[in-house]
């Protein structure tokens, strides 16, 4: 059964399926392309009449996610991709809770039209659950004169501010916003929530896996000139214009080869306009603290990466200066981790440095500002790579059978998927409505965490050996 909402814009049709309506690729900004090349986003072109939503936009542009795999995005779709897709209950009515999803992968690949990101199933809760594309790679966040910098990041502003001024059509309030994401997209909800530029646009706030990663402009500006050389056009916007996007892409790894966990050359600006400093910094400033905030980590992140990447004969004294670690620390390691082989520490090194250590000083500094904050630690093991890097995003969806739902759940999904996805699911959709998401407030003398695993426990912080290792090693991180 078609459903008809209409926007400022003008009115889409999308698709009603079981209590659920789906609007698919409905533009918030204009196709970043010629003069809008390295641009803010504009406003869409209006239309005339109704405008089908029942099929996802174009991709940004962007390598396959691994060698072997498919790319979202072919250098024929284009670059109109800066969409929302919208999941609304039939039966809602009005002033139901908003989740807005900011998907992850390493500022450098990703798209709102991955199955896993399918929102029918939390909108089944009652919440109005929405998805969208932002910019990538050095499409998204590299740095050039005269363009501004964090153009992923001023994307997903302007997501949000089609969520504020159109969500109501689809029976959302636009008072009661929760902005999620996992990774990269926990680290644009991180970036979001200590900017003065998003302040009103959002109430509540989840972030899955908050990355380290932020760079000054010197160090952006020494990668445009990397790649500038590379490419072998001078590094002005006029000289990364006249290039196709794809190949950008082609030498986007370039500034990160052979870097110990060199992910990605991409990602946040401290560009002293959008984003002034890293967010557990700026969270200590008391920026953003009038918006709640749950935030945890896996309990084995860096094992995703591992098992992509080679790095047979890394020692752990090897990480210790990439991570700004001082090699006593290492010391630390070995005496608080002692049955851990080289190869094991290394992953747990790297899982600290990356993304349990970030997400532990952004709910420490929030915390400290007076906001109000929960910690979890996502603890269930699937059969092939553990508690790794983003298994918890397959259950904050309810998607399991998808092929990140094969890669990190195996198959069959095992049976425990369900019931703690369903937990999940509910925690995430109540916090949005309520601001409780169902365990103790974290507080700096009793760090309250939420363990997701079977069973479900709470209890104390769950690592406090690395807490305080890096602790000791940087005091002010």
């Amino acid at each position: 059964m078609d459903r008809v909402v209409r926007t400022s814009a003008g009115s889409v049709r999308g698709v009603s399926d079981g209590g659920v309506s789906r609007f698919l690729g409905i533009p918030y900004a204009a196709a970043p392309e010629g003069p809008l090349r390295f641009a803010a986003p504009a406003p869409p072109a209006p239309w005339e009449g109704t405008r089908d939503a029942v099929a996802f936009s174009a991709s940004p542009p962007q390598l396959p996610p691994a060698p072997g795999m498919p790319s979202p995005w072919l250098p024929e779709h284009g670059l109109d991709h800066l969409s929302v897709n919208v999941w609304a209950p039939d039966a809602g009515g009005s002033g139901l809770p908003v989740l807005v999803w900011i998907y992850g992968g390493a500022y450098q690949q990703g798209s709102s039209a991955l199955p896993t990101y399918d929102g029918s199933r939390l909108a089944a809760h009652g919440v109005v659950v929405v998805t969208m594309n932002y910019r990538l790679g050095f499409e998204g966040f590299g740095v050039l004169p005269g363009a501004p910098a964090n153009r992923g990041h001023l994307d997903q502003l302007a997501a949000l501010e089609w969520v504020r001024a159109e969500i109501a059509a689809f029976g959302g309030d636009p008072d009661l916003v929760t902005v999620f994401g996992e990774s990269a997209g926990a680290g644009s909800v991180a970036v979001l929530l200590g900017s003065s530029r998003a302040k009103g646009l959002f109430r509540r706030a989840i972030a899955q896996s908050i990355p380290t990663g932020y760079r000054s402009l010197e160090q952006a500006g020494a990668i445009t000139d990397v790649l500038a050389a590379e490419l072998g056009v001078p590094a002005t916007r006029e000289g990364f214009a006249a290039l196709a996007p794809e190949a950008l892409l082609a030498v986007q790894h370039v500034p990160v080869r052979g870097q110990v966990a060199g992910i990605t050359a991409f990602g946040p600006v401290i560009d002293h306009e959008l984003i002034t400093g890293r967010p557990w910094n700026v969270l200590e400033t008391g920026a953003g603290r009038e918006v709640d905030l749950v935030c945890g980590f896996t309990h084995e992140e860096f094992r995703l990466f591992t098992a992509l990447t080679d790095m047979s004969g890394v020692r752990p004294e090897d990480v210790a200066a990439p991570q700004r670690l001082p090699a006593e620390a290492i010391a630390d390691y070995r005496a608080a981790y002692p049955d851990l082989p080289d190869a094991t520490l290394v992953e747990v090194i790297l899982s600290d440095a990356v993304f349990r250590m970030p997400t532990t000083w952004s709910a420490e500094a929030h915390t400290r500002a007076g906001g109000r904050t929960w910690l979890y630690d996502f603890a269930w093991a699937g059969p092939t790579l553990g508690a790794c890097h983003s298994i918890d995003v397959p259950f904050t969806f309810g998607t399991s059978n998808t092929p990140i739902g094969a890669l990190l759940l195996g198959t069959p999904v095992p049976p425990d998927f369900e019931p703690l996805s369903e937990a999940l699911r509910e925690s995430w959709t109540t916090f949005a409505a309520t601001g409780d998401p169902g365990w103790p407030e974290f507080t700096l003398d009793e760090p309250h965490t939420r363990t997701w695993n079977t069973p479900i426990t709470d209890g104390p912080y769950p690592i406090p050996a690395s807490r305080e290792i890096w602790r000791r090693a940087r005091p002010n991180p």
